[in-house]
């Protein structure tokens, strides 16, 4: 586990390793590209960051993921898959699960809700923004995205020693 304070002051401990954190997670956030682009939003008051949000008492993290994402940008998304946790020791503690997942569809002609629609950004760019929410800039979503670059690495090299 990793612990660390987000831009807030408050602590976060954030797990790679599933069911390690106690509270039942009721947030989830969503990381899916389409080749070199990650799928992003732009929140009216936070700023840019990957869809996410509240579990439903009737949903499943996974079907909270699909909702949340699809409402936020107009993508479908599919292979959802869990990534990490992490608990915000905040005067109310919650857990947040991540998923990565795999855009299906990019419905054109979106009719916008929360959010200003999908936003496709490189990893470059997404580093690079000034426009990141407080949630996408902290050391734990730096840690995230490690992982993500580390594992597609070790994806990629295990499908060309396939392929070879």
């Amino acid at each position: 586990m990793f612990s660390f304070t987000d831009l807030n002051g408050i602590k976060v401990t954030l797990s790679f390793e599933k069911n390690a954190i106690l509270i039942p997670s009721k947030h989830i956030l969503v990381l899916a590209n389409n080749e070199d682009k990650w799928l992003l939003t732009k929140h009216p008051k936070r700023g840019v960051e990957f869809p996410g949000g509240k579990v439903e008492d009737y949903e499943t993290l996974e079907k909270a993921a699909l909702r949340e994402t699809y409402e936020e940008t107009g993508v479908r998304i599919s292979n959802v898959e869990w990534l990490a946790e992490y608990i915000v020791h905040d005067l109310k503690p919650f857990c947040k699960t991540v998923f990565r997942a795999k855009v299906d569809d990019i419905e054109e002609g979106f009719e916008k809700h929360e959010t200003e629609g999908p936003i496709w950004f490189t990893l470059q760019e997404f580093f690079l923004s000034k426009d990141l929410s407080f949630h996408m800039k902290d050391e734990g979503m730096r840690k995230i995205m490690e992982r993500v670059i580390s594992d597609e690495t070790r994806w990629h090299n295990r499908t060309e020693t396939s392929l070879s």
